[in-house]
């Protein structure tokens, strides 16, 4: 159950995820009590606030999550290029405070990786699977958090890991295309907020499952919907299936 009005600190207020989140706390009738950025500490700020919303880097996630633990309070990650030694991070925390990390807050993207899931597991494994993902010209990470987030509902749909399973960055003579690999592409450009299709194609067709973002601020929306309801759960790592109720 969201707060009627929750208190929010946002790490990396002044981005631009940072910038939506603020506006977003605001129309969800929240507060926004504590903004840190790059050079500013959370923790003795955080003791203050009813949960903590991360979108600014992998470096910054240890400081986070170590303010969430010390003021006993969860903590929204959206972060994306998280590393291994990040998830070990975030898993470890998870023992103590709720911990909810995603690569996408959109309620509409975690609702098509619910449908990508189911149709990866119901079609054969003859159905290759294809995802392209396009992004404005700043983003620094490819293939997206999004991206990656549709290929693990792929993988896990199909009983593999993505890990050992995935194909990016074609180039040149790359021989023909391994069976059961998902493969990956992204477009980077202009000022598109975020556009993902994931394609399974099988023998004479193709089924395609897509989502386009026309503003960031249904992240933001996302985010402050989540992190709402993720005040007073059981310490565990959520993910926004459970939001959703998935």
């Amino acid at each position: 159950m969201s707060h009627s009005k929750a208190q929010f600190g946002v790490i990396g207020h002044k981005g631009r995820m940072g910038q939506a989140l603020a506006d977003a706390i605001a129309d969800a009738g929240h507060e926004l009590r504590v903004g840190v950025d790059e050079g500013g500490h959370p923790g003795p700020l955080a003791t203050q606030c009813d949960v903590l919303v991360d979108f600014s880097v992998p470096e910054a996630l240890g400081e986070s999550l170590g303010a969430a633990k010390v003021a006993g309070i969860p903590i929204l990650i959206g972060t994306t290029g998280l590393t291994t030694e990040n998830h070990e991070a975030i898993d470890a925390a998870g023992e103590v405070i709720p911990v909810l990390q995603t690569g996408n807050t959109s309620l509409g993207v975690n609702l098509l990786c619910h449908l990508i899931h189911r149709a990866a597991a119901t079609l054969g494994d003859d159905w290759d699977i294809e995802i392209l993902e396009m992004h404005h010209r700043y983003k620094v990470d490819a293939p997206s958090g999004t991206a990656l987030l549709m290929g693990l509902a792929a993988a896990e749909g199909r009983g593999i890991a993505l890990d050992a399973n995935s194909e990016r960055g074609r180039d040149g003579m790359t021989g023909a295309r391994e069976e059961g690999a998902i493969g990956f592409a992204s477009l980077r450009g202009g000022t598109v907020a975020g556009d993902h299709s994931v394609i399974f194609a099988g023998a004479e067709e193709r089924i395609t499952l897509s989502h386009s973002a026309e503003n960031r601020m249904i992240f933001a929306r996302g985010a402050v919907k989540a992190a709402s309801w993720l005040i007073g759960k059981e310490p565990g790592r959520y993910t926004m299936n459970d939001v959703l109720g998935l």
